[in-house]
């Protein structure tokens, strides 16, 4: 599969950098032998990237609505989309097996592995303060729409 190309040899290193980080890790558990079990610190991980990309979707949104009303809007339902599955991974984070038999509930400093600098259940709750800002419920629980290029 080819990959995207950017359009400008450094332009946006550090998004790159991380795109990169991901394929290798989906790359690693593809390769391996034996399927390993979801753990906690890889939905943590994957909730981190979620949350940081949805951030630079919001932003990327505010930029392009004013001259590009249109690219306003599609990113802006992706940014709608990026939190669904952020809450969704939040969510799945709470159904996996704890560590201890210590509660999972959304009590960062109850969790199994201790109170780490930022925990998934402050970041989802940080998240969901700019969510609602910009969000309507409305449009929260709403399906996805499908788009073909037109291309």
């Amino acid at each position: 599969m080819p990959q995207p190309r950017t359009s400008e040899p450094g332009s946006h290193p550090y998004l790159r950098a991380a795109t990169a980080g991901i394929r290798h890790h989906t790359r690693s558990l593809n390769r391996s032998p034996l399927p390993h079990p979801v753990d906690r610190a890889q939905l943590d991980t994957l909730h981190a990237h979620l949350t940081e990309l949805h951030r630079l979707i919001d932003q990327l949104a505010q930029t392009a609505r004013p001259p590009h009303p249109g690219a306003g809007r599609q990113l802006a339902a992706a940014h709608t989309r990026l939190w669904q599955a952020a809450t969704d991974i939040h969510a799945a984070f709470h159904l996996l097996p704890a560590t201890s038999t210590r509660t999972t509930e959304c009590r960062p400093e109850e969790l199994p592995e201790g109170p780490p600098f930022l925990t998934i259940c402050q970041r989802h709750l940080a998240a969901g303060h700019i969510v609602r800002r910009k969000t309507t419920p409305t449009d929260l629980h709403r399906a996805p729409h499908t788009t073909s290029c037109v291309r």
